[in-house]
């Protein structure tokens, strides 16, 4: 069996929040779910967003991104 891609998205929402996604959808597909997400909700908020897209992805998730120097 093939392995299964993961990919990462940079995203802000309505109050200018910066979150970092990881999904198994293409940028395509993430992009159509989110463009549903945001005809039927009046805010667009991250965390909710990511909520919504676990009905299309469970993997879907917010991952916490740290700098790191060397």
């Amino acid at each position: 069996m093939g392995e299964k891609k993961l990919y990462y998205y940079r995203i802000f929402d309505d109050h200018e929040t910066l979150n970092f996604i990881k999904s198994s959808l293409p940028h395509n597909e993430v992009e159509h779910w989110l463009k549903e997400y945001e005809s039927s909700h009046q805010k667009y908020l991250n965390p909710e967003f990511i909520d919504y897209l676990r009905q299309h992805d469970p993997e879907a998730e917010i991952i916490e991104v740290s700098d790191i120097s060397y």
